[in-house]
């Protein structure tokens, strides 16, 4: 295989993710982005259009995400699990 067919198939492969992606896109950001983060979905078109490139780059894992139907992660670092563990004020 010469190095100018290994370029064309690279190049074809990333023609295939980007097309793939630029047909998911569109429809993640109208339906899908409200059940993968349920705090998008009152989100406008102004932040709709924001996210569009971003989808379409990632579209394997947003595929993923929404396929799965799982609600987003929940963010776990020191400070969170500090606040959970220590008692409310005011409960003796």
């Amino acid at each position: 295989m010469s190095i100018v067919r290994a370029a064309e198939v690279v190049v074809l492969l990333c023609t295939v993710y980007i097309a793939c992606g630029l047909v998911f896109a569109p429809f993640f950001v109208w339906r899908g982005v409200g059940r993968v983060d349920p705090a998008a979905k009152s989100a406008g078109l102004g932040f709709r259009l924001i996210v569009l490139p971003g989808v379409a780059a990632l579209w394997p894992a947003l595929l993923r995400r929404w396929l799965a139907g799982r609600p987003p992660a929940a963010e776990r670092n020191a400070h969170r699990d500090a606040a959970s563990a220590r008692p409310a004020r005011g409960s003796r």
